[in-house]
């Protein structure tokens, strides 16, 4: 069988790279694609091609605009089963979740900011003037101009058009960089772009790694205008050195060690379904996942077993399997991270309640990425797992005695991502949501989201908000005109 290949794509054509790298499924370790890692010069004509194309695609009126970012959703929407196959095969995760969330976000973020593009307003406001008559300001915005977008091997079809939407829909021409661990579906986006006539150089795409490579050689061009990146917290620092000299904006949505509070009045059983969720979904490889668990303690030692119980029964198998709840980590690499944190969490004197190793298929997934769902306990609260970002299937469970040590233990983090609060008592989840120090606060419910309010985080977690019109902050440059009237 012809082994897939995935090209560049630069200014309207698809090209070779300088050099290849196999991607290997995480499922059973097999190979399959060869990248095609873009060279310096690679990178420095997708940028040109991009500054090329950036006047008259700024140029365009909005209403054709847009009507290119619904093609492009249309195109994802035709290439569905594409996309889905893509997808699996880069992440290993089941076909229940990308069939249902990744491919369906990924063109509801296009068709979003479409019709966000197509309905903003602009505030203007009327001066007086010291000699009695009135200035007319008002806010004009213009696109940032070439815009880097860096995204991650998680989500990486949904969290790549959650940057691409915005910054095409605002007037700004794009250079997509994923991971090199995730390649295929920005692969597959590049092709819906070119079939649907997308103007050449407006959308590119290059692949590679971070130093030494397109993420290196995107992050110090002179010629990119700005970088908007998800992942994890140090390779966010890393960019922020490298624009440093050109003092270019960047927006960051980078790790989270979330908690989760349960309190003893929640409805039990929602509350155990939203923590199931919330720590194994997606293998626990979501920025928004929670690691850390604290429950009341009335009720501490019944949440734990049910929790372990459910950790203990969740079906891990093929990712195909309409069955199966949890597939593979995106990478052998990645499980020895987070096999060195189960070994980690032993050494600091957790009690492992649930999972902390490998599952036995006897076939060929044996060869694959997977790790068990894991439940810690005992652990101090100073334990580096319990700093440490694991983005793996395992949470620390703890107890906690009154709402202001809950809110204590939930807020010592250096990161500040999302929290989730169960309790039927919605003045106290009023309350305790807003003293969680985070981006994104959820009361009764985990991964709820509207695009249009605000998503990202604090500290370690990032900086700036996308979603809707908070978008606009960073896609976009204000001008103020002030007209004497």
């Amino acid at each position: 069988m012809t082994t897939r290949q995935l090209r560049n794509y630069i200014d309207g054509r698809f090209e070779d790279g300088a050099s290849t790298f196999g991607k290997r499924s995480p499922v059973d370790g097999r190979l399959i694609a060869q990248v095609h890692e873009a060279g310096r010069d690679q990178v420095d004509r997708a940028v040109a091609a991009a500054r090329r194309a950036l006047p008259a695609w700024a140029a365009l009126p909005v209403a054709q605009r847009t009507d290119h970012l619904l093609a492009l959703a249309d195109g994802i929407h035709r290439r569905f089963d594409d996309f889905l196959q893509a997808e699996i095969g880069d992440t290993g995760k089941p076909v229940g979740w990308a069939s249902q969330i990744d491919i369906p976000r990924g063109a509801a973020n296009f068709r979003a900011f479409a019709e966000l593009a197509r309905t903003l307003d602009m505030e203007s406001y009327m001066t007086d003037t010291p000699d009695g008559r009135q200035a007319l300001n008002y806010a004009y915005r213009k696109p940032l101009g070439v815009v880097g977008v860096i995204s991650p091997w998680n989500l990486p079809l949904l969290l790549l058009t959650w940057k691409v939407a915005p910054a095409l829909a605002f007037g700004n021409t794009v250079i997509m960089k994923p991971s090199e661990v995730t390649p295929s579906t920005a692969t597959l986006l590049a092709e819906v772009a070119h079939h649907a006539g997308l103007p050449a150089g407006v959308l590119n795409l290059t692949h590679g790694f971070g130093p030494g490579s397109a993420g290196e050689f995107m992050t110090t061009h002179p010629d990119i205008d700005g970088i908007t990146f998800t992942g994890e917290s140090a390779t966010g620092a890393a960019i922020m050195r490298a624009v440093a000299p050109g003092v270019k904006p960047v927006s960051f949505e980078l790790g989270g060690k979330n908690a989760a509070l349960v309190f003893a009045d929640a409805d039990f059983d929602a509350a155990l379904d939203g923590v199931t969720r919330s720590v194994f979904a997606n293998c626990g490889q979501v920025c928004l996942c929670t690691e850390r668990v604290y429950v009341e303690r009335p009720i501490y030692e019944r949440f734990v077993e049910a929790l372990a119980a459910r950790a203990r029964a969740m079906r891990i198998g093929w990712p195909m399997d309409p069955d199966t709840e949890m597939g593979p980590l995106v990478s052998c690499e990645h499980r020895e991270k987070v096999l060195a944190y189960f070994a980690l969490a032993r050494q600091e004197g957790a009690t492992v309640v649930a999972g902390g190793g490998i599952p036995a298929f006897g076939d060929a997934r044996d060869e694959g990425a997977y790790v068990q769902p894991t439940v810690w306990t005992g652990l101090p609260e100073n334990a580096r797992c319990i700093k440490e970002e694991v983005f793996g299937p395992v949470c620390h469970v703890a107890p906690f005695d009154t709402e202001d040590e809950a809110i204590r233990l939930a807020n010592d983090t250096r990161y500040g991502l999302a929290a989730a609060v169960w309790t039927q008592n919605l003045t106290r989840g009023h309350r305790v949501a807003q003293a969680m120090k985070v981006g994104l606060a959820w009361v009764n419910c985990w991964f709820l989201r509207d695009l249009r309010t605000p998503f990202g985080g604090s500290g370690l977690s990032g900086i700036g908000r996308e979603g809707g019109r908070h978008s606009l902050h960073f896609y976009t440059e204000p001008t103020n005109v002030c007209v004497k009237l």
